[in-house]
Order: C-alpha cells, then sequence, then structure tokens
C-alpha cells in the first residue's frame, strides 16, 4: 500500500456496496422474470408474446434470443475493460464511464419488458433481441469498472475480502429486491385497480429499474478514485493484455469453475417462479419470502465464511460449498413428490441454499482481486479491467447457458401434471456444481 493511499474506511466499502446493489436489481428482474413472461405456464394468467415453436426439437425462440443478445454482450467486455484500463481521465479510469452507463441502463431493462405487442407477434422478438442487446451493452459498461475499482480500493487481503463482503452483500440486497417483483405487481393490481397483469409487470419494472439507478449513482458520485485508490493507466494493448490474462494457468482454473457455478446458479433465478407454481403449486407471491428468507440466512454465515477464509484459506470453503450446493439442486428434482408440506419443502432448501451462497458470493471477488495484485506485480502493468472483462465474458455466457438451457428443457414440460422438464434442471445444476468442484481442487491458493 502507498504510504500517501488511506485505509479503506467502512464509509466507501458500504457506498461501494449500493453499485452492486443496483446492478443486481437490473440484471435480476431480467434473470427472475424474462422467461416466465415471454414464455409463461398455463396458470400464470400472462399472454404468450413469442412462438413457443422449437427448432430441431431442442431451441426455443427465447433461448437463443437470450444467448444472442448474452454473447454480444460478451464480447463487447473485452473492450470496455481496455477504454477503461487505459483510461486517462483526470477524475479516474472507473467512476467516468461508470456515471453514463446507468440511464441506457435504466431505460432498456424497462423496455426489455415493454414488447410492441401483447400477443404473439415476430415483432415482439425483433424488439427483445434489441433491446436486450442494448441493455446487456449499457450494464456491462458499468459493472467492468466498478469491479476494477475493487482491488485499486482494497489493498491487503484482509481489505479485499471485507470489500468483497459488502459487495456480495449489495448483490443479495439486488436480489432480494428483484424478486419482490410479482409482489409489487399484485400489489398495483389489487390497490390500484390496474386490470392488465403485464401492465402492472411493466410498471413494477419502472419503478425497481429507477430505484436500481438510484443506488448505481451513489456509488459513482460518491467515491473519490483519487483519493482511494493508486493505479496507472494501462499501455499494454488489448491483444497482449487478453494474452497475458489467458495464459494465466491459475486464473483459468478459476474461471471454468466460475463458469460452471454460474450456470447453476442461473439456472436457480431463471426457475424459482416454476418451481414455487409447478412443482408445489404455491402462489408467484411467495417468491418474495423465499429470496429475503434465503437473504437473511445467508447473513449468519458471512461472519463464518470471512473468519474460516482467514483460518483454513478460502479453496477449502469454496470446493465445501459447491459440494453442498450440488447436492441441493438434488432436492429440486424432488420437490412437490412427498408428503412434506410444499411450504416446508421449499423453505428447507432454500435455507440450506443459503449457506454455500453466501460464501460463493464473498469469495470469488476476493480471490480474483489476489490473482490481479500478484499478476500486476509480476508483469508490471495494470489490468485489472480487462480481468474483470474475461471473468464476466465467461460468467455472462454461463449466465446465456443457463437460461438457454432451462429454457430448452422446458420443452419437456413446463405446467402441473407435466413437469419433467423443470425437474431435469435440478439434474443439471447438481451436475454442473460437482464439475466446478473438481476443477478447482487443481486452483493453487496465494499464499498471503
Amino acid at each position: 500500500m502507498s504510504a500517501n493511499t488511506p485505509k479503506l474506511p467502512l464509509k466507501i466499502m458500504f457506498i461501494y456496496a449500493f453499485g452492486m446493489m443496483g446492478w443486481s436489481v437490473l440484471v435480476n428482474l431480467i434473470s427472475v422474470i424474462l422467461v416466465y413472461l415471454y414464455l409463461p405456464p398455463a396458470t400464470s394468467g400472462l399472454p404468450s408474446l413469442i412462438t413457443q415453436v422449437t427448432i430441431f426439437g431442442i431451441f426455443n425462440a427465447i433461448a437463443l434470443i437470450t444467448a444472442g443478445g448474452r454473447l454480444v454482450d460478451a464480447i463487447y467486455d473485452p473492450f470496455i475493460a481496455q477504454f477503461s484500463d487505459r483510461s486517462t481521465n483526470p477524475k479516474g479510469r472507473r467512476t467516468p464511464i461508470m456515471k453514463l452507463a446507468i440511464i441506457p441502463s435504466i431505460i432498456f431493462c424497462f423496455l426489455v419488458f415493454y414488447p410492441l405487442h401483447q400477443n404473439e407477434s415476430s415483432s415482439n422478438i425483433i424488439w427483445l433481441i434489441i433491446t436486450l442487446v442494448l441493455f446487456y451493452v449499457a450494464s456491462t459498461s458499468y459493472i467492468i469498472p466498478y469491479n476494477a475499482l475493487l482491488p485499486e480500493l482494497a489493498k491487503t487481503a484482509d481489505e479485499k475480502v471485507k470489500l468483497a463482503t459488502w459487495q456480495s452483500l449489495g448483490y443479495v440486497f439486488g436480489i432480494a429486491i428483484a424478486s419482490n417483483a410479482f409482489n409489487l405487481t399484485d400489489a398495483l393490481q389489487n390497490g390500484c385497480g390496474i386490470e392488465s397483469k403485464i401492465t402492472a409487470l411493466q410498471i413494477t419494472v419502472l419503478i425497481m429499474a429507477v430505484l436500481a439507478g438510484i443506488f448505481m449513482l451513489i456509488t459513482a458520485f460518491f467515491i473519490d478514485e483519487k483519493k482511494y485508490c493508486t493505479s496507472h493507466p494501462s499501455s499494454i494493448p488489448i491483444k497482449a493484455a487478453l494474452k497475458q490474462t489467458l495464459t494465466n494457468k491459475n486464473f483459468l482454473l478459476f474461471v471454468v469453475a466460475d463458469f460452471s457455478y454460474f450456470i447453476s446458479v442461473t439456472i436457480i433465478t431463471s426457475g424459482l417462479m416454476y418451481f414455487v407454481t409447478v412443482l408445489l403449486q404455491l402462489p408467484e407471491s411467495i417468491g418474495n419470502t423465499l429470496m429475503m428468507t434465503m437473504v437473511l440466512v445467508s447473513f449468519i454465515f458471512y461472519p463464518i465464511t470471512t473468519f474460516f477464509a482467514n483460518k483454513i484459506g478460502k479453496k477449502r470453503i469454496v470446493l465445501f460449498s459447491l459440494a453442498l450446493l450440488g447436492f441441493i439442486f438434488l432436492g429440486i428434482f424432488f420437490l412437490g413428490r412427498s408428503t412434506i408440506d410444499a411450504k416446508v419443502q421449499i423453505y428447507t432448501l432454500i435455507g440450506l441454499a443459503a449457506i454455500p451462497l453466501a460464501s460463493l458470493n464473498i469469495l470469488p471477488n476476493a480471490i480474483l482481486a489476489e490473482i490481479i495484485e500478484k499478476d500486476s506485480k509480476d508483469t508490471g502493468q495494470n489490468k485489472e479491467a480487462i480481468y474483470f472483462a474475461v471473468r464476466y465474458f465467461f460468467v455472462k455466457v454461463a449466465q446465456t447457458f443457463g437460461i438457454a438451457l432451462f429454457a430448452m428443457l422446458l420443452i419437456y414440460g413446463k405446467d402441473v401434471g407435466n413437469d419433467l422438464g423443470v425437474r431435469l434442471n435440478g439434474l443439471l445444476g447438481f451436475g454442473l456444481c460437482i464439475v466446478a468442484a473438481i476443477i478447482f481442487t487443481r486452483f493453487k491458493e496465494i499464499e498471503r
């Protein structure tokens, strides 16, 4: 740590968390609502907006659209990262870019859920492709510079874990807010006399997107990069920067395990409303209380995670968490098939899932920050954003696969009494978590 760089105060960690919370609200609105809105189960009360015809018997429109949008976004990642790393803006390399990305992120998040027609139409497909791609590009322009701030703000291993913990809290709170979408939709319908469910849902998205933008603004405007960050613009060309990043064996092991994990997590967020309404035949509104339960239970394990991370290392905790999450996924396959009360089943599953998710939300960013710090010392180049861009390239491809695979499996059943496709996602999540754990066993933890 530079003698001129102050220790990171708690208030800055708190402010930093707001940016992740805002971004989390936006991306989880997409994860929670998108497939459910455009590929609704028969009991949802929502109209069919796009064709459900399959291509080659396995690909449906929503799977292809989300995959295409994410892949365009993922290709864009290294370019915004390089632009941020090489920035010579006197106000900093990160926050000026973040400020410019906020309003477009809000606008395009809302427009994703505002199809041109409230019935099945090819125009809705074109509209969804355009708005989804533009949303991903705008939100990426915020999150890549935002994540690159973490290793610049946090100078010690202890600070990295603490800042990653605050960041994770922001992400989890964002999920909790986004999971209120259907509750707020019901409130608008019942309290404001809005008859159309899709209209009430659109108003909900607008309210939440604006709230998310306010959170993102707090981080972008109230973190003084010049005071708390010690960084220098990178001079390395993008091709060389990517080559150095992709030849870092430890980083690649981290990324591959991360990839498998994010596919499985996307299956959970995309499938929650199906698990609740189809497998357990519970009302949509319970989704919010489930997410709040997961948030509150995970909070109990946050200090436990940070304590053991310092005592036994991050790698062991990550391996245990991946294995545990895999077996929790098996529980999804059996939901609704026992005599146990439906609410007890889902609350038990969500409560158990909170344990590994607590550590898997905190530790990966702290691990990546240490990988970046070691690389900066070894190469003499500050490539924070490039590392996060490559990581998020794979995260986005994983999320693409997660949504696409989930949507594709729904072909085999997505309604009450015909639910095999929903259940198969539990088996898929189990396999992915176990694969991630096996790969991560080869990761070499960086000595402190």
